[in-house]
């Protein structure tokens, strides 16, 4: 082969390979200055805020920031440190974007971030235990105990103290490493594609230097990804009634407790809380837990249609359960519909317009939590 033909070859064999070869480049999934990329999904505006470089977490709400877009095969890198002893937080990877029903967490496959102060368990550690939640499923790498990885080394370090996480995440397969070494993690996970999120959960948390690496997709099918976010609007901030107005004695008896949005059973029944948000146009969804068994199945929940008309929701005959029930309202092509825990549509005797959400006590405690609107 002659000097030209050869050098040619040689500079196009070599195009090609570096091509071939997946970037090893890693991505800043947080730019220092604001939390572009991100979304509150139903905390405070004071829970998650950019401090010295840092996302400084409050702990309060417990609820979550994840990342605008989904991702699938990627190495996370980050650096967490807790600033109270005890403090509880995570890191949710291929999550969805809402919360789940009566809860404030997002489905997802968690990797802990957990203060030694919390304490021990036979159930968990302090050291990097990673668990699905909320619907997703994951087998667990040993040592495990149900479906929780437990870590095979301590590495963790203490209040204060900066720790490094590496999480490769590909094909539904997740690995933790702490603090430079491979410690816990699962196969068939399931989501394998959807959010990163980082979670409140009453612990004072810094987070930084968080980066990522994204691999190449193997195109999982519709079943093992994440629904695509809508603009959904929480109503409800997890810390006070900022959003929320009503009557003195309701500003009074309905208090924040957490996630939860609470009115006691001594309540005055005309003590209605009303958001103060822009009317509903397409879809809301609140989370109501009745108090005890449903024997009552009307929830306490009202519309106002722009005239100031007051729609209470009717009872519903079927569908309400014990514990936590997801009630949604849709629009329909004449009015709108209730879906009850993601049953089949209800039709509603409501007026074809906007409504404003409120909350009116009932003979017993009210629970309410999870107010979205989307327009």
């Amino acid at each position: 082969m002659n000097p030209p033909l050869l050098l040619l070859t040689l500079c196009l064999t070599t195009a090609t390979s570096i091509a071939a070869e997946p970037s090893n480049t890693f991505t800043p999934l947080f730019n220092g200055r604001d939390l572009s990329g991100w979304v509150n999904v139903n905390c405070a505006p004071e829970t998650f805020t950019v401090r010295d470089g840092m996302i400084h977490c409050d702990g309060i709400p417990t609820g979550a920031l994840r990342t605008e877009r989904q991702f699938e095969n990627f190495i996370l890198e980050l650096e967490w440190r807790h600033m109270k002893s005890g403090g509880n937080a995570g890191v949710f990877i291929w999550s969805g974007s809402l919360p789940a029903p009566g809860q404030p967490f997002l489905r997802a496959i968690e990797v802990q971030v957990l203060d030694h102060g919390y304490g021990k368990s036979d159930w968990f550690t302090t050291h990097g235990d990673i668990f699905p939640i909320h619907g997703s499923t994951m087998k667990p790498f040993s040592p495990s105990k149900g479906d929780r990885s437990f870590p095979k080394e301590f590495r963790s370090k203490g209040t204060n103290e900066w720790n490094h996480y590496r999480i490769v995440a590909t094909n539904g397969v997740i690995r933790l490493s702490v603090n430079g070494a491979e410690v816990s993690g699962g196969t068939d996970c399931s989501w394998r594609k959807g959010y990163i999120a980082l979670e409140s959960e009453g612990g004072i948390v810094d987070w930084r230097n968080l980066r990522i690496q994204e691999l190449p997709s193997s195109n999982p099918a519709a079943e093992m990804s994440a629904p695509a976010a809508v603009p959904w609007e929480s109503l409800y901030d997890g810390r006070s009634l900022r959003g929320w107005t009503g009557s003195p004695a309701a500003m009074e008896v309905w208090k924040p407790s957490d996630w939860n949005l609470r009115c006691s059973a001594s309540a005055p029944t005309n003590a209605i809380l009303w958001s103060t948000a822009p009317a509903a146009t397409t879809e809301l969804f609140v989370d109501w837990r009745p108090s005890g068994k449903p024997t009552d199945n009307r929830p306490p929940i009202l519309f106002q249609t722009p005239d100031s008309t007051i729609h209470p929701l009717p009872s519903i005959a079927t569908g309400v359960k014990e514990g936590w029930n997801r009630l949604t309202l849709e629009r329909a092509q004449n009015g709108w519909a209730l879906r009850v825990n993601q049953g089949s549509p209800i039709p509603l005797p409501l007026p074809n317009q906007p409504l404003r959400l409120g909350f009116i006590p009932t003979s017993t405690e009210t629970v309410l939590a999870s107010p979205f609107v989307r327009r």
